[in-house]
This record gives C-alpha cells, structure tokens and sequence, in this order.
C-alpha cells in the first residue's frame, strides 16, 4: 500500500537529512529556539517563542493563580507526550508505515507542597517536580502488524528528545540577570 501524500513527504524530508547528515554529521548540531517565559502580573506568564508564536500559562485560582490559561506543568506534559508522538510519526512514516492512528498521552502526579517549598512529615524537603511520568500511546496502522507497532514505539521512546532529556538527567545551568547585569549562579 503506498503512502498518503502527508506520510510521503515526511518520508522524503526524513531521507533528505539523513543524507546530509551521513555526509556532514556536524550539521546536525544546533542551537534549539529558546522559550522566553515574561510575567504577565500574578501567576500569569506569557511563553514565547521567536517567530512570534506565544502561549499564556497560569495557575489554578486554589494557588493565587486566575486559572485562565493551562498550568506549566502541563505544558511540561504536553511536551513530553507531542515529542514521543512526532519521533513515533517520524519514524512510521520513514519505514513506510502508514498510521491510521496515534495518540500520546502524559500523565503524573505533583505535589503542591514542592512548589511551596515546604518539608514532609519526616522534615525534608517535599519533591517540586512530578513523579510518577506516565505515558500512553495508541496506535494503529492497517500496513503493520501489531509486533511491528510494539517495536517501533518502544525505539522511539530513546529517540523522543524530551523523553530522552528526563530518562538522561540532563543538568540545567542557570545564569541570572539582575536589573541589566547578567550573572552566572
């Protein structure tokens, strides 16, 4: 069965890189486009990103937040859940699968008490971060079978960059601007 128009020029996209790659494999390093998180007043933050696409985030009205736009947390969520599903897409698509279906979903638990910086009945300090990540993906394509499916979400999980960052414990440097002054902490 030959592939859709869609699945065809992803797999033509992906042929493309792989070949410049293969012959440059230092182009294949970059610098990814960065996110700019502004403060909107309260708990409302506006991210940004430089070609001008811009999303608002807050936190629920229980936290001091208006509750008007999606919390960070779930952004974090929906970023780990849309790069398992492009790296799964990308790679059907490049092995000539024609999907009928994908679907990812992110799951976690958090604890408040973390992003309040309070300790937990033994003393010490309560998590910040979720626990307990979670993913789902349904799957379906009429061209594979259920063992091929199986396997190609299971590779692409080590290659979902987000998922890749978190399994790999990838440290977070931080320099810090007070007034105009940039400093390293």
């Amino acid at each position: 069965m030959p592939l859709s128009d869609r699945s065809r020029g992803v797999a033509e996209a992906v042929a493309r890189v792989r070949a410049v790659l293969e012959q440059r494999p230092g182009a294949g390093r970059h610098e990814d486009a960065p996110a700019t998180a502004t403060w909107q007043g309260g708990l409302a933050m506006r991210a940004s990103h430089a070609s001008g696409f811009a999303l608002d985030t807050d936190m629920p009205a229980e936290i001091g937040g208006s509750g008007a736009g999606v919390s960070p947390g779930w952004l974090f969520r929906a970023g780990l859940a849309s790069c398992a599903a492009t790296a799964i897409a990308l790679t059907a698509a490049a092995e000539g699968i024609e999907l009928d279906r994908l679907e990812v979903t992110a799951e976690s638990r958090s604890d408040t008490r973390g992003l309040l910086g309070m300790d937990g009945a033994d003393g010490s300090p309560v998590p910040a971060g979720s626990d307990d990540l979670r993913l789902f993906v349904r799957i379906a394509a009429a061209n594979a079978s259920t063992e091929r499916l199986l396997a190609l979400v299971e590779r692409c999980q080590r290659l979902a960059p987000v998922g890749a960052a978190l399994r790999e414990g990838r440290a977070i440097s931080l320099s810090v601007a007070v007034g105009a002054q940039r400093n390293a902490a």
